[in-house]
């Protein structure tokens, strides 16, 4: 382990590797203190399950526009500079509403308020994920490609040490500090990032414009890319490399415009090739995702987070209002989900990545259907009558809930990293992964929504039962259009 560390260390640096390590955690760490905002919604404002996970999803909403940041960023240096002066202004936007929070006992005892610091920090939160993403997908292709999958694992395996961090002492803190303590002690982490972005140098860009994805050689790669990108057979490889001739060919007789693009004028207008990066950018973008090939198996993801009530704030008011489930005990519960998303995660690598992905959902959403009826059990306190106590039903649900679901997620990022063409694999992963952090956030909308309907409120939940059947069937409807997953795409080909 320590000889892995330190070959990464000599590949990449000490200070970038403690940058990816700081904020991958920071993300799992923020188990700890979203549980406290829970609770703030829940005990101090008073607010209804429906409420409390309207202003949640609300907040959550930045991390669905995540290609905005990735095209921000590479369109638009600063001072030179596309990478450390984003992740610079995205950890300060991270670092302030959680300061103001802890030390403004209106703003926190405010519903409005208390939802705008939450989104903006949500947006500083968001924004600095694609852009450290941004610096190790370029880390990787100029200086050591052949530790790519390193860099990832690290990456995971930091974030998934922060979640269980965060979630055991984020119930003890609940127990033992006030919310503003937690809220300003959490702001600990951003302000170490913040300064971390320091400890690491930039390259300046020297007038470039265009992002690099888009431009190779002085040649146009962006529609040669675009057309090829529903092909995954050895055509592919021909036709490209024709491309490339031919372009190259194009480009000694005469300049191309995007070379134009790439050099400052001398009439400074920086303004004018800013825009034409960014109209590049965007139509490159908006053409490689109207492909079928591309636009369908999104169009399943989607569909199957936004056909299905997410009904998890509910739950949680029943858990800590009728079941009487203590902070700590919840946190708990959060560890058992993380370790059941890591062995998920295992589960798939060894055993599932040659499945038809199409058999893999089905199976999975037959799963979580299986498990939401667990839901039911505990609602209707069948599991007393077994004998089989609340903690043990929670701590069972918890652990196979987010193992089942990483089956889920895993085709997910497999299907996204073998749909993207080449040149644009940042920006258009980063569009893939709004597409399903915005379907969690409509599942949110419609479950807030159902909750509402039903007259689930804190204290009364006659109709929980209903909420969660109807739930169950809900999860049978993607299966209904698992013919957008391509027929023979498994784990390692789509």
């Amino acid at each position: 382990m320590m000889g892995w560390l330190k070959q990464l260390r000599t590949a990449f640096g000490a200070s970038f590797l403690w940058l990816v390590c700081l904020i991958y955690f920071t993300q799992g760490f923020r188990s700890f203190v979203w549980t406290a905002v829970s609770y703030q919604l829940k005990d101090n404002l008073k607010l209804s399950p429906s409420a409390s996970q309207f202003i949640t999803s609300i907040a959550f909403f930045p991390w669905s526009i995540k290609p905005l940041y990735g095209i921000l960023s590479d369109c638009f240096p600063i001072r030179g500079r596309k990478r450390v002066p984003y992740l610079t202004l995205a950890t300060l936007l991270s670092l302030l509403p959680w300061l103001i929070l802890g030390l403004s006992a209106f703003l926190r005892n405010t519903r409005i308020e208390l939802m705008i610091l939450l989104t903006v920090q949500n947006l500083g939160s968001a924004m600095a994920d694609v852009v450290i993403d941004a610096m190790i997908a370029e880390a990787v292709r100029f200086e050591r490609a052949s530790f790519a999958g390193d860099l990832q694992s690290i990456s995971w395996l930091a974030m998934a040490f922060g979640g269980i961090c965060g979630s055991l002492l984020g119930g003890y803190a609940l127990v033992n500090l006030q919310i503003d303590r937690i809220f300003l002690l959490f702001s600990v982490l951003p302000a170490l990032q913040l300064f971390s972005c320091g400890l690491v140098e930039e390259g300046s860009v020297q007038g470039k414009a265009l992002p690099d994805g888009f431009v190779s050689n002085g040649s146009e790669m962006t529609i040669g890319s675009i057309e090829e990108e529903d092909k995954f057979s050895s055509e592919k490889s021909k036709s490209s490399s024709l491309r490339r001739k031919k372009s190259q060919k194009n480009s000694k007789r005469a300049p191309t415009p995007i070379n134009k693009l790439q050099a400052p004028d001398k009439n400074g207008s920086s303004l004018s090739q800013w825009y034409q990066s960014l109209k590049m950018a965007t139509y490159t973008l908006f053409r490689a995702f109207h492909q079928p090939a591309i636009l369908r198996p999104m169009a399943w993801f989607f569909l199957a987070h936004v056909t299905v009530p997410n009904l998890s704030t509910v739950m949680f008011y029943y858990q800590t209002e009728f079941l009487k489930l203590d902070a700590s005990f919840l946190g708990t519960a959060r560890v058992l989900g993380w370790l059941g998303l890591m062995i998920g995660t295992l589960t798939y690598n060894r055993y599932l990545k040659k499945m038809r992905l199409r058999y893999i959902l089905m199976f999975t959403q037959v799963g979580v259907a299986l498990l939401t009826v667990l839901d039911m059990v505990l609602v209707s306190r069948a599991n007393v009558l077994l004998g089989i106590s609340d903690k043990v039903t929670v701590l069972f649900g918890s652990a196979l809930s987010d193992g089942i679901n990483q089956f889920k997620f895993m085709p997910f990022l497999i299907l996204s990293g073998q749909l993207c063409p080449p040149g644009i694999e940042g920006t258009l992963f980063a569009l893939f992964m709004s597409i399903n952090n915005l379907g969690t956030t409509v599942g949110s909308f419609v479950g807030a929504g159902l909750a509402s309907v039903l007259n689930i409120s804190s204290g009364s939940f006659d109709n929980l039962f209903l909420g969660i059947g109807i739930q169950v069937l809900c999860t049978f409807i993607p299966v209904v259009f698992l013919f957008l997953i391509p027929k023979e795409a498994t784990g390692l080909s789509a």
